[in-house]
Protein backbone atom coordinates (compact mmCIF):
# COMPACT_ATOMS: atom_id res chain seq x y z
CA UNK A 1 0.00 0.00 0.00
CA UNK A 2 2.65 2.41 1.23
CA UNK A 3 4.52 1.88 -2.44
CA UNK A 4 1.33 2.25 -4.17
CA UNK A 5 1.33 5.39 -2.56
CA UNK A 6 4.73 6.31 -3.18
CA UNK A 7 4.23 5.85 -6.77
CA UNK A 8 1.51 8.07 -7.12
CA UNK A 9 3.30 10.48 -5.29
CA UNK A 10 6.22 10.25 -8.18
CA UNK A 11 3.46 10.14 -11.09
CA UNK A 12 1.70 13.47 -9.61
CA UNK A 13 5.61 15.06 -9.09
CA UNK A 14 6.68 13.96 -12.83
CA UNK A 15 3.06 15.16 -14.21
CA UNK A 16 3.44 18.42 -12.51
CA UNK A 17 7.40 19.18 -14.00
CA UNK A 18 5.81 18.45 -17.69
CA UNK A 19 3.07 20.66 -17.38
CA UNK A 20 5.28 23.48 -15.77
CA UNK A 21 7.92 22.83 -19.28
CA UNK A 22 4.83 22.93 -21.23
CA UNK A 23 3.42 25.85 -19.87
CA UNK A 24 7.00 27.62 -19.90
CA UNK A 25 7.48 26.66 -23.72
CA UNK A 26 4.18 28.03 -24.34
CA UNK A 27 5.67 31.30 -23.08
CA UNK A 28 8.42 31.08 -24.80
CA UNK A 29 7.16 30.41 -28.09
CA UNK A 30 7.02 33.83 -30.42
CA UNK A 31 6.68 35.25 -33.80
CA UNK A 32 9.34 36.06 -35.74
CA UNK A 33 9.59 39.21 -38.80
CA UNK A 34 11.68 38.54 -42.00
CA UNK A 35 13.62 41.54 -40.39
CA UNK A 36 14.48 39.58 -37.72
CA UNK A 37 15.40 36.30 -40.24
CA UNK A 38 17.76 38.13 -42.15
CA UNK A 39 19.04 40.07 -39.51
CA UNK A 40 20.55 36.95 -37.83
CA UNK A 41 20.86 35.50 -41.22
CA UNK A 42 22.06 38.01 -43.44
CA UNK A 43 24.71 35.71 -45.06
CA UNK A 44 21.74 34.43 -47.07
CA UNK A 45 21.85 37.41 -48.45
CA UNK A 46 25.05 36.99 -49.56
CA UNK A 47 26.55 39.78 -46.62
CA UNK A 48 29.55 37.80 -45.93
CA UNK A 49 33.10 38.25 -46.50
CA UNK A 50 34.45 41.72 -45.95
CA UNK A 51 35.48 42.11 -49.73
CA UNK A 52 32.16 40.54 -50.49
CA UNK A 53 29.46 42.02 -48.67
CA UNK A 54 30.75 45.65 -49.69
CA UNK A 55 30.19 45.06 -53.46
CA UNK A 56 26.94 43.12 -53.18
CA UNK A 57 25.75 46.78 -51.15
CA UNK A 58 27.14 48.85 -54.36
CA UNK A 59 25.36 45.61 -56.26
CA UNK A 60 21.81 46.29 -54.46
CA UNK A 61 21.88 50.05 -54.75
CA UNK A 62 22.93 50.35 -58.38
CA UNK A 63 20.24 47.27 -59.58
CA UNK A 64 17.60 49.45 -57.81
CA UNK A 65 18.68 52.53 -60.01
CA UNK A 66 19.11 50.54 -63.39
CA UNK A 67 15.54 49.39 -62.61
CA UNK A 68 13.58 52.36 -61.27
CA UNK A 69 15.33 54.49 -64.65
CA UNK A 70 14.22 52.08 -67.02
CA UNK A 71 10.56 51.34 -66.14
CA UNK A 72 10.10 55.26 -66.38
CA UNK A 73 12.15 55.75 -69.93
CA UNK A 74 15.08 57.49 -68.25
CA UNK A 75 18.50 57.13 -69.91
CA UNK A 76 20.44 55.76 -66.49
CA UNK A 77 23.01 58.10 -65.34
CA UNK A 78 24.77 56.87 -62.07
CA UNK A 79 27.60 57.79 -59.48
CA UNK A 80 28.89 55.90 -56.99
CA UNK A 81 31.39 57.23 -54.59
CA UNK A 82 33.04 55.47 -51.72
CA UNK A 83 34.81 56.72 -49.35
CA UNK A 84 37.07 55.29 -45.76
CA UNK A 85 36.09 56.53 -42.80
CA UNK A 86 38.44 54.19 -40.81
CA UNK A 87 39.79 50.87 -40.53
CA UNK A 88 37.52 48.56 -42.37
CA UNK A 89 34.74 51.09 -41.99
CA UNK A 90 33.68 52.63 -45.38
CA UNK A 91 30.10 55.31 -46.65
CA UNK A 92 29.00 54.04 -49.87
CA UNK A 93 26.81 57.28 -51.73
CA UNK A 94 24.85 55.78 -54.81
CA UNK A 95 23.01 58.70 -56.65
CA UNK A 96 20.60 58.44 -59.82
CA UNK A 97 18.84 60.77 -62.37
CA UNK A 98 15.66 58.27 -62.20
CA UNK A 99 12.12 59.31 -60.89
CA UNK A 100 12.82 59.78 -57.50
CA UNK A 101 10.63 57.92 -54.67
CA UNK A 102 7.56 59.64 -52.84
CA UNK A 103 7.73 60.50 -49.73
CA UNK A 104 4.90 57.54 -49.15
CA UNK A 105 6.60 54.56 -50.42
CA UNK A 106 10.75 55.93 -49.75
CA UNK A 107 9.73 53.27 -45.97
CA UNK A 108 8.83 50.24 -48.05
CA UNK A 109 11.53 50.74 -51.03
CA UNK A 110 14.61 51.21 -48.09
CA UNK A 111 13.21 50.44 -45.03
CA UNK A 112 11.14 46.94 -45.02
CA UNK A 113 11.91 43.45 -46.54
CA UNK A 114 10.47 41.34 -48.91
CA UNK A 115 8.18 45.02 -49.92
CA UNK A 116 8.71 45.83 -53.93
CA UNK A 117 6.76 45.46 -57.21
CA UNK A 118 8.69 42.33 -59.06
CA UNK A 119 8.11 39.32 -56.98
CA UNK A 120 4.61 37.92 -58.52
CA UNK A 121 5.48 39.51 -62.10
CA UNK A 122 5.79 36.93 -64.84
CA UNK A 123 8.65 39.16 -66.68
CA UNK A 124 12.25 39.58 -67.00
CA UNK A 125 13.88 42.01 -63.74
CA UNK A 126 16.77 42.24 -62.19
CA UNK A 127 15.48 41.87 -58.22
CA UNK A 128 13.25 39.35 -57.45
CA UNK A 129 12.62 39.51 -53.94
CA UNK A 130 12.47 42.86 -52.87
CA UNK A 131 15.45 42.57 -49.92
CA UNK A 132 17.96 44.34 -51.52
CA UNK A 133 18.10 47.98 -50.60
CA UNK A 134 16.58 47.20 -47.42
CA UNK A 135 18.84 44.92 -46.72
CA UNK A 136 21.49 47.49 -46.97
CA UNK A 137 19.81 49.77 -44.62
CA UNK A 138 19.45 46.97 -41.82
CA UNK A 139 23.49 45.92 -42.73
CA UNK A 140 24.50 49.65 -42.35
CA UNK A 141 22.01 49.95 -38.73
CA UNK A 142 23.63 46.62 -37.46
CA UNK A 143 27.45 47.23 -38.31
CA UNK A 144 27.54 51.15 -37.38
CA UNK A 145 24.59 52.04 -35.60
CA UNK A 146 23.97 54.60 -38.35
CA UNK A 147 21.06 55.67 -40.26
CA UNK A 148 20.61 55.30 -43.70
CA UNK A 149 20.21 58.83 -45.03
CA UNK A 150 18.11 59.45 -48.39
CA UNK A 151 17.48 62.33 -51.06
CA UNK A 152 15.00 62.01 -53.52
CA UNK A 153 13.09 64.28 -55.65
CA UNK A 154 10.22 63.77 -58.30
CA UNK A 155 9.59 65.59 -61.34
CA UNK A 156 7.69 69.25 -60.55
CA UNK A 157 7.67 68.28 -56.75
CA UNK A 158 10.11 69.50 -54.23
CA UNK A 159 13.20 67.17 -53.28
CA UNK A 160 13.11 65.70 -49.66
CA UNK A 161 15.54 64.37 -47.17
CA UNK A 162 15.54 61.86 -44.42
CA UNK A 163 17.35 59.33 -42.30
CA UNK A 164 15.90 55.75 -42.13
CA UNK A 165 16.38 52.64 -39.86
CA UNK A 166 14.72 49.47 -39.44
CA UNK A 167 12.65 48.25 -36.83
CA UNK A 168 13.60 44.64 -37.27
CA UNK A 169 10.54 42.92 -35.03
CA UNK A 170 7.73 44.40 -36.98
CA UNK A 171 9.81 44.68 -40.16
CA UNK A 172 8.62 48.54 -40.50
CA UNK A 173 10.90 51.80 -41.35
CA UNK A 174 11.68 54.37 -39.06
CA UNK A 175 11.99 57.61 -40.55
CA UNK A 176 13.42 60.67 -38.93
CA UNK A 177 14.96 63.98 -39.58
CA UNK A 178 12.65 64.82 -42.45
CA UNK A 179 13.01 68.36 -44.21
CA UNK A 180 12.25 69.59 -47.67
CA UNK A 181 15.17 70.96 -49.66
CA UNK A 182 14.99 74.39 -51.40
CA UNK A 183 17.05 73.29 -54.60
CA UNK A 184 16.11 71.17 -57.59
CA UNK A 185 16.75 67.84 -57.79
CA UNK A 186 15.44 64.89 -59.55
CA UNK A 187 16.59 61.26 -58.76
CA UNK A 188 17.41 59.17 -55.67
CA UNK A 189 20.56 59.23 -53.75
CA UNK A 190 21.26 57.16 -50.76
CA UNK A 191 23.94 57.31 -48.47
CA UNK A 192 24.84 54.76 -46.19
CA UNK A 193 27.67 53.61 -43.66
CA UNK A 194 29.40 50.04 -42.81
CA UNK A 195 31.90 48.55 -40.80
CA UNK A 196 33.23 44.84 -41.48
CA UNK A 197 33.90 45.85 -45.01
CA UNK A 198 36.62 45.82 -47.09
CA UNK A 199 37.61 47.32 -50.63
CA UNK A 200 39.53 45.88 -53.05
CA UNK A 201 40.89 46.37 -56.81
CA UNK A 202 40.06 43.10 -57.52
CA UNK A 203 38.00 40.46 -59.77
CA UNK A 204 35.30 40.38 -57.09
CA UNK A 205 35.36 44.52 -56.00
CA UNK A 206 33.08 47.06 -56.84
CA UNK A 207 34.81 48.32 -59.61
CA UNK A 208 35.18 44.77 -61.43
CA UNK A 209 31.36 45.07 -60.88
CA UNK A 210 30.83 48.69 -62.20
CA UNK A 211 32.57 47.24 -65.53
CA UNK A 212 30.75 44.12 -66.13
CA UNK A 213 27.55 45.98 -65.65
CA UNK A 214 28.74 48.81 -67.89
CA UNK A 215 29.08 45.66 -70.21
CA UNK A 216 25.39 44.17 -69.93
CA UNK A 217 23.86 47.36 -69.79
CA UNK A 218 25.17 49.56 -72.92
CA UNK A 219 22.78 52.39 -72.40
CA UNK A 220 23.65 53.02 -68.98
CA UNK A 221 26.66 55.47 -68.18
CA UNK A 222 28.19 54.58 -64.52
CA UNK A 223 30.53 56.51 -62.68
CA UNK A 224 33.03 55.71 -59.90
CA UNK A 225 34.76 57.46 -57.06
CA UNK A 226 37.59 54.68 -55.29
CA UNK A 227 38.30 55.62 -51.65
CA UNK A 228 42.01 56.63 -53.03
CA UNK A 229 40.02 59.60 -55.04
CA UNK A 230 40.69 57.94 -58.72
CA UNK A 231 37.98 58.49 -60.83
CA UNK A 232 36.51 56.16 -63.70
CA UNK A 233 33.44 56.41 -66.03
CA UNK A 234 31.89 53.74 -68.16
CA UNK A 235 30.43 55.48 -71.19
CA UNK A 236 27.19 54.78 -72.43
CA UNK A 237 27.41 52.81 -75.64
CA UNK A 238 24.09 52.79 -76.87
CA UNK A 239 21.57 55.85 -76.91
CA UNK A 240 18.51 53.75 -76.77
CA UNK A 241 16.88 52.17 -73.45
CA UNK A 242 15.89 48.35 -74.03
CA UNK A 243 12.05 47.74 -75.43
CA UNK A 244 10.48 46.72 -71.92
CA UNK A 245 9.42 43.37 -71.87
CA UNK A 246 5.66 42.46 -71.02
CA UNK A 247 4.32 40.77 -68.22
CA UNK A 248 3.13 37.10 -69.16
CA UNK A 249 0.49 35.12 -67.79
CA UNK A 250 1.98 31.73 -66.05
CA UNK A 251 2.22 28.37 -68.80
CA UNK A 252 0.34 25.33 -67.94
CA UNK A 253 3.19 23.25 -67.96
CA UNK A 254 4.94 24.91 -65.00
CA UNK A 255 1.65 25.05 -62.84
CA UNK A 256 1.31 23.34 -59.81
CA UNK A 257 -1.35 22.30 -57.76
CA UNK A 258 -1.49 25.33 -55.04
CA UNK A 259 -0.91 27.86 -57.88
CA UNK A 260 -4.13 26.67 -59.62
CA UNK A 261 -5.61 27.57 -56.07
CA UNK A 262 -4.09 30.61 -55.30
CA UNK A 263 -4.95 31.91 -59.44
CA UNK A 264 -8.46 30.92 -58.57
CA UNK A 265 -8.51 33.26 -55.44
CA UNK A 266 -8.24 36.42 -57.89
CA UNK A 267 -9.48 35.25 -60.99
CA UNK A 268 -12.52 37.76 -62.94
CA UNK A 269 -13.71 34.34 -64.76
CA UNK A 270 -16.63 33.20 -63.45
CA UNK A 271 -16.45 29.50 -64.24
CA UNK A 272 -12.89 27.24 -64.70
CA UNK A 273 -13.67 27.14 -68.47
CA UNK A 274 -13.04 31.11 -68.24
CA UNK A 275 -10.52 30.89 -65.43
CA UNK A 276 -8.23 28.60 -66.95
CA UNK A 277 -8.61 30.69 -70.73
CA UNK A 278 -7.97 33.97 -69.09
CA UNK A 279 -5.60 33.47 -66.54
CA UNK A 280 -2.93 31.06 -68.54
CA UNK A 281 -0.74 31.69 -71.44
CA UNK A 282 -1.65 29.69 -74.80
CA UNK A 283 -5.15 28.34 -73.26
CA UNK A 284 -7.49 28.00 -76.29
CA UNK A 285 -10.22 26.66 -77.25
CA UNK A 286 -9.23 23.35 -77.85
CA UNK A 287 -6.80 23.22 -75.16
CA UNK A 288 -9.85 23.58 -72.52
CA UNK A 289 -12.00 21.15 -74.76
CA UNK A 290 -9.44 18.42 -73.74
CA UNK A 291 -9.16 19.30 -70.12
CA UNK A 292 -13.10 18.73 -70.24
CA UNK A 293 -12.23 15.05 -71.68
CA UNK A 294 -10.05 14.29 -68.41
CA UNK A 295 -11.56 15.87 -65.55
CA UNK A 296 -14.56 14.48 -63.57
CA UNK A 297 -16.47 17.98 -62.42
CA UNK A 298 -18.59 20.53 -64.12
CA UNK A 299 -16.29 22.97 -65.64
CA UNK A 300 -19.00 25.77 -65.35
CA UNK A 301 -18.48 25.55 -61.57
CA UNK A 302 -17.26 28.78 -59.96
CA UNK A 303 -13.23 28.47 -59.74
CA UNK A 304 -13.35 30.12 -55.99
CA UNK A 305 -15.35 26.60 -55.07
CA UNK A 306 -12.38 24.31 -56.84
CA UNK A 307 -11.30 21.62 -54.53
CA UNK A 308 -7.61 20.54 -54.38
CA UNK A 309 -8.66 17.35 -55.36
CA UNK A 310 -10.26 19.05 -58.35
CA UNK A 311 -6.90 21.26 -59.08
CA UNK A 312 -5.14 17.79 -58.88
CA UNK A 313 -7.34 16.77 -61.74
CA UNK A 314 -6.24 20.04 -64.02
CA UNK A 315 -2.25 20.01 -63.42
CA UNK A 316 -3.07 16.49 -64.55
CA UNK A 317 -4.97 17.49 -67.57
CA UNK A 318 -2.14 20.19 -67.94
CA UNK A 319 0.76 17.71 -68.14
CA UNK A 320 -0.67 15.21 -70.79
CA UNK A 321 -1.34 17.79 -73.27
CA UNK A 322 0.66 19.27 -75.88
CA UNK A 323 0.91 22.98 -75.26
CA UNK A 324 2.55 25.53 -77.28
CA UNK A 325 5.67 26.94 -75.99
CA UNK A 326 5.29 29.67 -73.40
CA UNK A 327 5.05 33.61 -74.71
CA UNK A 328 8.46 35.27 -75.07
CA UNK A 329 7.53 38.58 -74.77
CA UNK A 330 8.47 39.02 -71.38
CA UNK A 331 12.29 38.68 -72.34
CA UNK A 332 14.27 41.88 -73.93
CA UNK A 333 17.87 40.33 -74.94
CA UNK A 334 20.72 42.80 -74.97
CA UNK A 335 21.67 42.08 -78.06
CA UNK A 336 24.31 40.98 -80.39
CA UNK A 337 25.35 44.48 -81.79
CA UNK A 338 25.35 46.07 -78.57
CA UNK A 339 27.15 43.19 -76.46
CA UNK A 340 29.63 44.10 -79.34
CA UNK A 341 29.91 47.76 -79.05
CA UNK A 342 30.60 47.26 -75.19
CA UNK A 343 32.98 44.18 -75.40
CA UNK A 344 34.55 46.01 -77.92
CA UNK A 345 34.64 49.28 -75.41
CA UNK A 346 35.98 47.75 -72.61
CA UNK A 347 37.71 44.23 -73.44
CA UNK A 348 39.24 45.86 -76.63
CA UNK A 349 39.69 42.16 -77.85
CA UNK A 350 41.32 41.39 -81.73
CA UNK A 351 38.91 39.21 -82.41
CA UNK A 352 35.08 38.72 -80.96
CA UNK A 353 31.83 36.68 -81.93
CA UNK A 354 28.66 36.88 -80.34
CA UNK A 355 25.51 34.83 -80.10
CA UNK A 356 22.06 35.43 -79.33
CA UNK A 357 19.93 31.96 -79.03
CA UNK A 358 16.67 31.98 -79.76
CA UNK A 359 14.33 31.42 -76.29
CA UNK A 360 13.39 28.29 -75.04
CA UNK A 361 11.86 27.32 -72.27
CA UNK A 362 13.12 25.43 -68.83
CA UNK A 363 11.32 23.53 -65.87
CA UNK A 364 8.27 22.95 -68.12
CA UNK A 365 6.96 26.69 -68.04
CA UNK A 366 9.36 29.46 -67.93
CA UNK A 367 10.87 30.79 -70.97
CA UNK A 368 14.47 31.99 -71.55
CA UNK A 369 17.57 32.86 -73.23
CA UNK A 370 21.11 33.16 -73.86
CA UNK A 371 23.43 35.18 -75.21
CA UNK A 372 27.01 34.31 -75.86
CA UNK A 373 30.22 36.10 -76.62
CA UNK A 374 33.79 34.85 -77.22
CA UNK A 375 36.46 37.49 -76.92
CA UNK A 376 40.66 36.63 -78.06
CA UNK A 377 43.45 38.37 -76.96
CA UNK A 378 43.77 42.30 -76.81
CA UNK A 379 42.72 42.79 -73.16
CA UNK A 380 40.73 39.61 -73.47
CA UNK A 381 41.52 37.02 -70.40
CA UNK A 382 41.99 37.59 -66.45
CA UNK A 383 45.53 39.06 -65.41
CA UNK A 384 47.42 37.28 -62.43
CA UNK A 385 50.80 38.63 -62.38
CA UNK A 386 52.36 37.97 -66.22
CA UNK A 387 49.96 35.26 -67.12
CA UNK A 388 46.53 35.55 -68.92
CA UNK A 389 43.43 33.48 -67.82
CA UNK A 390 40.68 32.60 -69.64
CA UNK A 391 37.85 34.69 -68.25
CA UNK A 392 33.72 33.55 -67.66
CA UNK A 393 31.88 36.74 -67.49
CA UNK A 394 28.47 35.41 -65.88
CA UNK A 395 25.26 37.51 -65.74
CA UNK A 396 21.29 36.47 -65.11
CA UNK A 397 18.95 39.11 -66.64
CA UNK A 398 21.88 41.74 -67.18
CA UNK A 399 22.88 41.74 -63.48
CA UNK A 400 26.75 40.88 -62.95
CA UNK A 401 27.28 37.22 -60.37
CA UNK A 402 31.00 37.88 -59.00
CA UNK A 403 30.25 35.34 -56.74
CA UNK A 404 29.96 31.56 -56.26
CA UNK A 405 31.12 30.87 -59.79
CA UNK A 406 31.72 27.09 -58.95
CA UNK A 407 28.44 26.53 -57.98
CA UNK A 408 26.84 28.00 -60.83
CA UNK A 409 25.28 26.14 -64.17
CA UNK A 410 27.00 28.77 -66.36
CA UNK A 411 30.47 28.36 -64.97
CA UNK A 412 29.64 24.11 -64.88
CA UNK A 413 28.33 24.45 -68.94
CA UNK A 414 31.74 26.31 -69.70
CA UNK A 415 33.70 23.67 -68.20
CA UNK A 416 32.10 21.10 -70.35
CA UNK A 417 33.54 22.22 -73.74
CA UNK A 418 36.02 20.91 -74.98
CA UNK A 419 38.30 23.82 -76.23
CA UNK A 420 41.07 22.27 -77.63
CA UNK A 421 38.33 21.33 -80.36
CA UNK A 422 38.11 25.46 -80.85
CA UNK A 423 42.30 25.63 -80.68
CA UNK A 424 41.98 27.17 -77.52
CA UNK A 425 44.68 24.08 -76.31
CA UNK A 426 44.99 25.98 -72.69
CA UNK A 427 41.95 27.36 -71.08
CA UNK A 428 43.81 28.40 -67.86
CA UNK A 429 46.62 30.16 -69.73
CA UNK A 430 44.98 31.53 -72.63
CA UNK A 431 43.73 35.24 -73.68
CA UNK A 432 39.95 34.51 -73.87
CA UNK A 433 36.86 36.07 -72.47
CA UNK A 434 33.55 34.37 -71.75
CA UNK A 435 30.28 36.40 -72.06
CA UNK A 436 27.37 34.64 -70.35
CA UNK A 437 23.92 36.24 -70.04
CA UNK A 438 20.90 34.31 -68.56
CA UNK A 439 17.79 35.79 -69.38
CA UNK A 440 14.46 34.76 -67.83
CA UNK A 441 11.07 35.39 -65.94
CA UNK A 442 12.58 33.62 -62.82
CA UNK A 443 15.91 33.33 -62.72
CA UNK A 444 16.60 29.99 -60.69
CA UNK A 445 19.25 31.17 -58.08
CA UNK A 446 20.30 28.59 -55.09
CA UNK A 447 20.44 31.29 -52.85
CA UNK A 448 18.94 34.42 -51.69
CA UNK A 449 22.34 35.85 -52.18
CA UNK A 450 21.60 35.69 -56.13
CA UNK A 451 24.98 34.69 -57.33
CA UNK A 452 24.62 31.37 -58.83
CA UNK A 453 22.17 29.76 -60.92
CA UNK A 454 21.09 26.10 -60.38
CA UNK A 455 21.71 23.31 -63.00
CA UNK A 456 18.48 22.83 -65.27
CA UNK A 457 18.88 20.47 -67.62
CA UNK A 458 17.59 22.76 -70.03
CA UNK A 459 19.91 25.40 -69.75
CA UNK A 460 22.60 23.55 -69.11
CA UNK A 461 22.20 22.18 -72.73
CA UNK A 462 21.38 25.55 -73.76
CA UNK A 463 24.23 27.57 -73.20
CA UNK A 464 26.76 24.42 -74.67
CA UNK A 465 24.95 25.06 -77.94
CA UNK A 466 25.53 28.46 -78.04
CA UNK A 467 29.11 28.12 -76.72
CA UNK A 468 29.73 25.47 -79.32
CA UNK A 469 28.73 27.55 -82.20
CA UNK A 470 30.60 30.73 -81.08
CA UNK A 471 33.49 28.56 -80.36
CA UNK A 472 33.97 27.46 -83.82
CA UNK A 473 34.34 30.80 -84.81
CA UNK A 474 36.81 31.51 -82.44
CA UNK A 475 38.60 28.47 -83.36
CA UNK A 476 39.16 28.90 -87.21
CA UNK A 477 40.50 32.87 -86.27
CA UNK A 478 43.02 31.33 -83.83
CA UNK A 479 43.87 28.46 -85.92
CA UNK A 480 44.61 30.91 -88.93
CA UNK A 481 46.28 33.77 -86.33
CA UNK A 482 48.86 30.34 -84.93
CA UNK A 483 49.18 29.19 -88.82
CA UNK A 484 49.56 32.52 -89.93
CA UNK A 485 52.57 33.16 -87.19
CA UNK A 486 54.19 30.12 -87.93
CA UNK A 487 54.94 30.92 -91.40
CA UNK A 488 56.14 33.95 -90.65
CA UNK A 489 58.90 32.50 -88.34
CA UNK A 490 59.61 30.39 -91.29
CA UNK A 491 59.52 33.18 -93.71
CA UNK A 492 62.02 34.63 -91.33
CA UNK A 493 63.78 31.85 -90.70
CA UNK A 494 64.54 30.97 -94.24
CA UNK A 495 65.41 34.79 -94.66
CA UNK A 496 67.91 34.65 -92.10
CA UNK A 497 69.90 31.68 -94.09
CA UNK A 498 69.82 32.27 -97.59
CA UNK A 499 72.55 34.40 -98.00
CA UNK A 500 74.88 32.20 -96.03
CA UNK A 501 73.78 29.20 -98.34
CA UNK A 502 74.16 31.04 -101.23
CA UNK A 503 77.51 32.23 -100.90
CA UNK A 504 78.77 28.55 -99.78
CA UNK A 505 76.90 27.36 -103.32
CA UNK A 506 78.74 30.11 -105.18
CA UNK A 507 81.93 29.49 -103.69
CA UNK A 508 81.92 25.62 -104.54
CA UNK A 509 80.00 25.79 -108.39
CA UNK A 510 81.15 29.66 -109.11
CA UNK A 511 77.77 30.96 -110.07
CA UNK A 512 76.76 34.75 -108.99
CA UNK A 513 75.10 35.01 -105.35
CA UNK A 514 72.90 37.21 -106.60
CA UNK A 515 71.22 34.81 -108.87
CA UNK A 516 71.70 32.11 -106.35
CA UNK A 517 69.92 34.16 -103.84
CA UNK A 518 67.16 35.29 -106.54
CA UNK A 519 65.86 31.77 -107.60
CA UNK A 520 66.12 30.38 -103.57
CA UNK A 521 63.72 33.37 -102.16
CA UNK A 522 61.71 32.62 -105.39
CA UNK A 523 61.43 29.05 -104.34
CA UNK A 524 60.83 29.46 -100.58
CA UNK A 525 58.33 31.83 -101.45
CA UNK A 526 56.70 28.96 -103.49
CA UNK A 527 56.58 27.04 -101.14
CA UNK A 528 55.69 28.79 -98.35
CA UNK A 529 52.57 29.52 -100.79
CA UNK A 530 51.93 26.33 -101.19
CA UNK A 531 51.52 25.73 -98.06
CA UNK A 532 49.48 28.30 -97.02
CA UNK A 533 47.01 26.68 -99.87
CA UNK A 534 47.38 23.75 -97.94
CA UNK A 535 46.12 25.23 -94.58
CA UNK A 536 43.38 26.95 -96.26
CA UNK A 537 42.22 23.60 -97.55
CA UNK A 538 42.39 22.27 -93.77
CA UNK A 539 40.70 25.27 -91.83
CA UNK A 540 37.35 24.57 -94.11
CA UNK A 541 37.46 20.67 -93.19
CA UNK A 542 38.06 21.69 -89.88
CA UNK A 543 35.16 24.05 -89.75
CA UNK A 544 33.18 21.15 -91.50
CA UNK A 545 34.36 18.80 -88.76
CA UNK A 546 33.57 21.66 -86.37
CA UNK A 547 30.37 22.00 -87.86
CA UNK A 548 29.05 18.12 -87.62
CA UNK A 549 30.38 17.94 -84.09
CA UNK A 550 27.93 20.79 -83.17
CA UNK A 551 25.38 19.26 -85.37
CA UNK A 552 25.76 15.86 -83.57
CA UNK A 553 24.74 17.29 -80.34
CA UNK A 554 21.80 19.67 -81.92
CA UNK A 555 20.41 16.15 -83.25
CA UNK A 556 19.13 15.30 -79.47
CA UNK A 557 16.65 18.01 -79.84
CA UNK A 558 13.93 15.95 -81.61
CA UNK A 559 12.31 17.72 -84.43
CA UNK A 560 8.89 19.73 -83.82
CA UNK A 561 6.65 17.79 -86.10
CA UNK A 562 3.97 20.19 -88.10
CA UNK A 563 0.45 19.61 -86.47
CA UNK A 564 -2.58 21.56 -85.26
CA UNK A 565 -2.26 24.32 -82.82
CA UNK A 566 -3.08 23.83 -79.27
CA UNK A 567 -4.29 27.49 -78.37
CA UNK A 568 -3.92 30.84 -79.07
CA UNK A 569 -1.21 32.39 -81.00
CA UNK A 570 0.97 31.07 -83.09
CA UNK A 571 4.25 28.55 -82.70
Amino acid sequence: MAEEKKGRKNGDEESEIIVKAATNLEKEFKEHSVAEFFKKNKQMLGLYGKVRTLTMVVHEYVTNSLDACEETGILPNIDVKLDELGEEYYEITVTDNGPGVSKENVGKAFGKLLAGTKFHRMMQSRGQQGIGASGCTMLGQMTTGKPSKIISGKEGQKPFALEMVIDPKNNEPKISNYKELEKTFRGTSVQAKFKGVLYRDSDQGPLEYLKRTAIANPHAQLSFRDPMGQKFVFKRTHNTLPERPEEIKPHPKGTTVDDVLSYCKTTKGRTVSTFLTNDFDRMGAKGIEEIKKKVHFDMNKDPKTLTWEEAEEIVKAFKSIDFIAPSTDALRPIGEEQINKSLQSIVQPEFLTVLTRKPSVYAGGYPFQVEIAIAYGGSAGRKTGEQTQMEIMRFANRVPLLFDAGNCALTKAVQTIEWKRYDIKDPENSPVTVFINFISVHIPYTGAGKQAIADEEEVLEEIRLALMQTGRKAGIYISHKRREAENQQKRLMFYKYIPEICKAISTITKVSEDTLKKNMEKMVLTKLKLEEQQDAKQRAETEKVLAADENSFIVEQKPEKKKEETGKGKK
